[in-house]
């Protein structure tokens, strides 16, 4: 019996090796797709998402239950034989975000498949929710929802209020004397609000609160990024026939700073809500 004990023991540390380098094999490859992509912020963030899927798994190891059968394992393979074909095949910059931002969340149930089956998916539902905000709200939001008037317009009112002569033509360009801006897609905000929902839903899922404050979560990331990004469009305006500074803030270092920035206030917010939940935990009698 014990000998026998051994063995399975064996066997089962050598499938979560087999698993782990899939799943590091398939993380490096959408990682190196990323930055040849050069979204660099979708790399870092990238990264801290895969750092909060890993924790989580390192903790819960010794409970998963590691059990497939061969349809869930057939259904695996196709996936990730998928993702191979994807990652060597696309040079699209449209197809390459759609990848950078799906790939992750098909990984992960690929590799739930081969190590639990269809079943034991249950077993990995944070998982599988942070790798699914890690990029598919982005993609949604910017398939359905149009952000880039109501940034221009909220940045145009911050203007406005801050005592500068503006003006607002055709719902997306923001004049100011004779210098204009454009609010494309791609400065909406919609890539910031979507990180912030995600680093969001990390907080919840890793450091619970008390239930009746986890919908203001979400709603204070959605918020803060749509508020922090006009403020920027805001600066664009301001700076647009400085060229240096322009890019600076528009797509290169401070554009990510900014990101940072927002993330820590973010971050600030919730370790708030979190101290008053125990606070509120430790003041309470004993029952």
């Amino acid at each position: 019996m014990k000998y026998t004990k051994i063995i399975a023991t064996k066997i089962n540390n050598k499938q979560q090796l087999w698993l782990l380098g899939i799943a590091a094999t398939l993380m490096a490859i959408i990682m190196t797709v990323t930055w040849k992509s050069g979204e660099i912020s979708q790399l870092g963030m990238s990264l801290l998402f895969y750092l909060a899927v890993g924790s989580m798994i390192w903790e819960k190891r010794h409970e998963l239950i590691l059990k497939s059968n061969i349809f869930s394992r057939c259904l695996g393979i196709l996936l990730i034989a998928y993702i191979l074909w994807q990652s060597v095949s696309l040079t699209k910059s449209e197809p390459l975000i759609v990848f950078t931002r799906l790939s992750p969340l098909i990984c992960a149930i690929a590799v739930g498949l081969l190590a639990s089956g269809w079943r034991g998916l249950k077993q990995y539902w944070r998982e599988i929710t942070i790798l699914f905000f890690l990029g598919v709200p982005e993609l949604v939001m910017l398939k359905l929802i149009d952000v880039a008037p109501l940034t221009a317009k909220f940045s145009t009112f911050l203007l406005w209020y801050s005592g500068f002569d503006v003006s607002l033509q055709k719902e997306i360009y923001i004049n100011l004397g004779t210098q204009t801006v454009k609010v494309a897609a791609g400065c909406s905000g919609v890539g910031i609000i979507s990180y912030l929902l995600g680093v969001a839903m990390i907080a919840l899922l890793m450091f619970p609160i008390e239930q009746k404050k986890r919908i203001i979560v979400p709603i204070i990331a959605i918020l803060l990024g749509f508020v922090a990004n006009s403020i920027r469009v805001a600066i664009l305006v301001l700076i647009v026939l400085n060229k240096q500074a322009f890019d600076y803030w528009h797509e290169g270092e401070g554009s990510r700073l900014f990101g940072m920035f927002t993330m820590l206030i973010l971050g600030l917010i919730y370790f708030f809500m979190l101290q008053q939940g125990e606070s509120k935990n430790q003041s309470s009698p004993d029952s």
